[in-house]
């Protein structure tokens, strides 16, 4: 019974000294006082309970006594995040990074609160900043790639994507976004073998292919553009334009019969869409009596493409219509120009060679 007693008393003071040691090990960890510990512990209580009011009055309880608390600051920034006050949050969290430089995490979170305020610049300030000290950090890389493609500070956001991808070589998204700055920039060489890379890594990027086989038409590569039409029309957002190409690659060959059933294809997966691109493309005038154009044109609801998608979509296109009267050799230099408007002047204005200079 005497043993009994004793081995419970050892387990008592053994159990007490390891809760002073990680109290006091946690204080150590945090820079705070016993008090402020149990400040910071009721606010996560209260926040699990749902209790933000509660927690947030612990934690700037918690502020007012010691301004320079880390973790008060971490939390109430989160919380106010949660409730959907933004510029409150940005300034806690640019609290707590000025106590814990490392906070790498609230750069970024920033970061994404002044984005989506409209700030772009200081957005991209705060990531060009965090990356300079963590070059590593993926989504601060996407996300600084992503609001200079939507300034059309297409070079600097090719930088940040090559930049990126040494740390994250297989990364679809950095790849194929690499691949929209490029286009943009009218280097469809580089553009390819990025978007080559991404369809590689996902074998489902439906985006990808379209955009290849986009580049394929320009360089005249009909076989390798309907190709990747065939692959594109799988998906729900670039079968009408699919179809819309394949057509017109069928006309390119004189198969009238397959390019009639392609644009009829395309007319029911988006009649208005087609249907006016249609009226304006002269190479469908031989089949027009044989287009099926409803009277009432329609277009799906959804679209799931993301606007630095739809604008690389719509550049490719746009420039495959323009090289259409080009000869191959011809269509190697069209990289020589800043943008479509330079390229379309010269191309009408001279019919020869000596327009386009190769890079």
């Amino acid at each position: 019974m005497i043993v009994e007693q004793l081995i419970l008393v050892i387990i008592v003071i053994v159990v007490v000294v390891l809760a002073f040691l990680l109290i006091r090990r946690e204080l150590k960890k945090k820079n705070a006082t016993f008090w402020e510990l149990m400040k910071l512990q009721r606010a996560r209580l209260y926040t699990f309970m749902g209790e933000k009011k509660k927690a947030k009055q612990q934690l700037l309880d918690v502020i007012e006594k010691r301004p320079g608390s880390y973790s008060a600051h971490k939390m109430l920034a989160d919380i106010y995040k949660d409730e959907g006050g933004m510029r409150k949050a940005i300034d806690e969290y640019v609290q707590a990074i000025e106590i814990n430089k490392q906070d790498y995490d609230s750069y970024f979170t920033v970061a994404e609160l002044l984005n989506s305020l409209d700030k772009q610049d200081e957005a991209a300030e705060m990531l060009t900043s965090l990356l300079h000290k963590k070059p590593e950090i993926y989504k601060a890389s996407v996300l600084l790639g992503d609001i200079l493609v939507q300034k059309e500070m297409y070079k600097e956001a090719a930088n940040v994507y090559q930049d990126a991808l040494r740390y994250n070589p297989l990364s679809f998204d950095l790849n194929y976004n690499l691949g929209i700055a490029y286009t943009m920039l009218n280097d469809f060489q580089s553009a390819k073998a990025c978007y080559e890379k991404a369809a590689q890594i996902n074998a489902l990027a439906y985006n990808a292919k379209y955009c290849l086989a986009e580049i394929a038409l320009i360089y005249k590569d009909l076989d390798e553009a309907e190709r990747l039409f065939e692959q594109a029309v799988e998906s729900p957002e670039l079968s009408a334009d699919g179809y819309y190409e394949l057509s017109k690659i069928s006309l390119m060959r004189g198969d009238k019969p397959t390019a009639i059933r392609y644009i009829n294809l395309a007319i029911d997966c988006n009649s208005k869409k087609i249907v006016e691109k249609v009226k304006r493309e002269p190479i469908f005038i031989p089949i027009m009596a044989k287009i099926s154009i409803p009277f009432n044109l329609s277009e799906p609801e959804e679209n799931n493409l993301k606007l630095r998608e739809v604008k690389a979509k719509e550049h490719l296109e746009k420039t495959s219509e323009l090289t259409m009267s080009l000869s191959r050799d011809d269509i190697r230099g069209v990289t020589r120009y800043k943008n479509l408007e330079d390229f379309e002047k010269a191309s009408d204005g001279e019919k020869n060679e000596k327009t386009i200079i190769t890079k």
